[in-house]
Protein backbone atom coordinates (compact mmCIF):
# COMPACT_ATOMS: atom_id res chain seq x y z
CA UNK A 1 0.00 0.00 0.00
CA UNK A 2 1.37 3.44 -0.91
CA UNK A 3 1.63 6.08 1.76
CA UNK A 4 -0.74 8.99 1.27
CA UNK A 5 0.69 12.51 0.90
CA UNK A 6 0.55 14.69 4.01
CA UNK A 7 -2.40 16.75 2.78
CA UNK A 8 -4.42 13.64 1.98
CA UNK A 9 -4.37 12.49 5.59
CA UNK A 10 -5.32 15.84 7.05
CA UNK A 11 -1.87 17.14 7.82
CA UNK A 12 -0.25 20.17 6.28
CA UNK A 13 2.81 19.73 4.11
CA UNK A 14 6.06 20.40 5.96
CA UNK A 15 7.00 24.07 5.99
CA UNK A 16 10.22 25.97 6.37
CA UNK A 17 11.00 27.64 9.70
CA UNK A 18 9.54 31.11 10.09
CA UNK A 19 11.90 34.01 9.50
CA UNK A 20 12.89 35.38 12.91
CA UNK A 21 13.69 39.07 13.26
CA UNK A 22 17.23 38.94 14.64
CA UNK A 23 20.69 40.40 14.21
CA UNK A 24 22.25 38.56 11.29
CA UNK A 25 25.79 39.93 11.68
CA UNK A 26 25.71 40.44 7.91
CA UNK A 27 24.88 43.37 5.66
CA UNK A 28 22.66 41.27 3.40
CA UNK A 29 19.66 39.16 4.39
CA UNK A 30 19.35 36.34 1.86
CA UNK A 31 16.59 34.47 3.75
CA UNK A 32 13.88 33.66 1.22
CA UNK A 33 16.15 34.64 -1.68
CA UNK A 34 18.40 32.73 -4.07
CA UNK A 35 21.73 31.65 -2.64
CA UNK A 36 24.75 33.64 -3.82
CA UNK A 37 26.97 31.78 -6.27
CA UNK A 38 28.94 29.09 -4.47
CA UNK A 39 32.55 30.26 -4.61
CA UNK A 40 35.23 27.86 -3.39
CA UNK A 41 38.92 28.25 -4.10
CA UNK A 42 39.88 24.73 -3.05
CA UNK A 43 38.37 21.77 -1.22
CA UNK A 44 40.92 20.54 1.32
CA UNK A 45 39.53 17.11 2.21
CA UNK A 46 38.39 15.20 -0.82
CA UNK A 47 36.35 16.63 -3.65
CA UNK A 48 33.26 18.78 -3.94
CA UNK A 49 30.22 16.67 -3.03
CA UNK A 50 27.20 16.43 -5.32
CA UNK A 51 24.67 19.00 -4.10
CA UNK A 52 21.88 18.21 -6.59
CA UNK A 53 18.57 17.67 -4.80
CA UNK A 54 20.12 18.28 -1.39
CA UNK A 55 19.99 20.92 1.29
CA UNK A 56 23.31 22.76 1.60
CA UNK A 57 24.69 24.12 4.87
CA UNK A 58 27.60 26.52 4.46
CA UNK A 59 29.47 27.33 7.67
CA UNK A 60 31.74 30.38 7.41
CA UNK A 61 34.40 29.80 10.06
CA UNK A 62 38.06 30.25 11.04
CA UNK A 63 40.61 28.29 13.04
CA UNK A 64 41.06 31.18 15.53
CA UNK A 65 37.30 31.57 16.19
CA UNK A 66 36.32 29.99 19.52
CA UNK A 67 32.58 29.56 18.78
CA UNK A 68 33.47 28.15 15.34
CA UNK A 69 35.80 25.52 16.80
CA UNK A 70 33.34 24.63 19.59
CA UNK A 71 30.61 23.94 17.01
CA UNK A 72 32.67 21.42 14.98
CA UNK A 73 31.52 18.31 16.94
CA UNK A 74 27.86 19.28 16.44
CA UNK A 75 28.43 19.93 12.72
CA UNK A 76 30.11 16.48 12.49
CA UNK A 77 26.96 14.99 14.09
CA UNK A 78 24.71 16.80 11.57
CA UNK A 79 26.85 15.45 8.74
CA UNK A 80 26.22 11.87 9.85
CA UNK A 81 22.57 12.35 10.77
CA UNK A 82 21.61 14.07 7.51
CA UNK A 83 24.27 12.86 5.04
CA UNK A 84 21.70 11.46 2.58
CA UNK A 85 19.82 14.76 2.38
CA UNK A 86 22.29 17.53 3.23
CA UNK A 87 25.79 18.60 2.18
CA UNK A 88 27.84 20.57 4.71
CA UNK A 89 30.68 22.83 3.64
CA UNK A 90 32.94 24.55 6.14
CA UNK A 91 34.33 27.61 4.35
CA UNK A 92 37.33 29.54 5.67
CA UNK A 93 39.11 32.53 4.17
CA UNK A 94 42.38 31.54 5.80
CA UNK A 95 45.45 30.19 4.03
CA UNK A 96 45.43 26.56 3.00
CA UNK A 97 48.38 25.71 5.26
CA UNK A 98 46.66 27.16 8.36
CA UNK A 99 43.42 25.25 7.79
CA UNK A 100 45.23 22.02 6.82
CA UNK A 101 47.36 22.12 9.99
CA UNK A 102 44.24 22.74 12.08
CA UNK A 103 42.51 19.76 10.44
CA UNK A 104 45.43 17.49 11.37
CA UNK A 105 44.48 18.01 15.05
CA UNK A 106 40.72 18.49 14.74
CA UNK A 107 38.34 15.93 13.26
CA UNK A 108 36.17 17.63 10.60
CA UNK A 109 34.08 14.98 8.86
CA UNK A 110 32.33 17.27 6.39
CA UNK A 111 33.68 19.11 3.35
CA UNK A 112 36.18 21.82 4.26
CA UNK A 113 37.13 24.44 1.70
CA UNK A 114 38.92 27.76 1.51
CA UNK A 115 38.22 30.97 -0.36
CA UNK A 116 40.96 33.49 0.38
CA UNK A 117 39.19 36.02 -1.84
CA UNK A 118 36.12 35.92 0.47
CA UNK A 119 33.75 36.01 -2.50
CA UNK A 120 30.63 34.60 -0.80
CA UNK A 121 31.49 36.29 2.47
CA UNK A 122 31.64 39.67 0.72
CA UNK A 123 28.38 39.09 -1.16
CA UNK A 124 26.63 38.23 2.10
CA UNK A 125 28.38 41.09 3.86
CA UNK A 126 29.36 38.86 6.77
CA UNK A 127 30.42 40.92 9.80
CA UNK A 128 31.05 38.09 12.25
CA UNK A 129 31.66 34.36 12.37
CA UNK A 130 30.53 31.70 12.73
CA UNK A 131 27.94 32.56 10.10
CA UNK A 132 25.80 29.88 8.50
CA UNK A 133 23.43 29.75 5.58
CA UNK A 134 21.14 26.78 4.97
CA UNK A 135 19.88 26.46 1.41
CA UNK A 136 17.01 24.21 0.29
CA UNK A 137 17.31 22.03 -2.81
CA UNK A 138 15.62 24.73 -4.89
CA UNK A 139 18.52 27.13 -4.18
CA UNK A 140 16.70 29.39 -1.70
CA UNK A 141 18.32 30.42 1.60
CA UNK A 142 16.04 29.11 4.36
CA UNK A 143 18.16 30.03 7.40
CA UNK A 144 20.97 32.54 7.87
CA UNK A 145 22.90 33.93 10.79
CA UNK A 146 24.93 33.18 13.88
CA UNK A 147 24.08 29.54 14.68
CA UNK A 148 24.27 29.92 18.46
CA UNK A 149 22.09 33.03 18.77
CA UNK A 150 19.40 32.37 21.39
CA UNK A 151 16.65 34.12 19.40
CA UNK A 152 16.99 31.69 16.48
CA UNK A 153 19.46 28.92 17.31
CA UNK A 154 20.31 26.53 14.50
CA UNK A 155 19.33 23.11 15.85
CA UNK A 156 19.05 19.53 14.67
CA UNK A 157 15.27 19.93 14.74
CA UNK A 158 15.38 23.07 12.60
CA UNK A 159 17.63 21.34 10.05
CA UNK A 160 15.26 18.34 9.96
CA UNK A 161 12.37 20.76 9.34
CA UNK A 162 14.23 22.43 6.45
CA UNK A 163 15.12 19.05 4.94
CA UNK A 164 11.52 17.77 5.21
CA UNK A 165 10.12 20.94 3.63
CA UNK A 166 12.77 20.86 0.90
CA UNK A 167 11.88 17.25 0.03
CA UNK A 168 8.16 18.07 0.00
CA UNK A 169 8.67 21.05 -2.30
CA UNK A 170 11.08 19.48 -4.83
CA UNK A 171 9.25 18.73 -8.02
Amino acid sequence: MLAAPFSAIGQASPSYPSKVDKELYADSDFRGKAMPKLALEKVLNGSMPDTRGKVILIDFWATWCGPCVRSIPEVNEWKHKFEKDMVIIGLSDEKEEVVSQFMEKTKMEYTVAIDSQKRMSKELGIKGIPHVIVVSADGIVRWQGFPGLAEDKLTTEKLAQIIAASKANVK
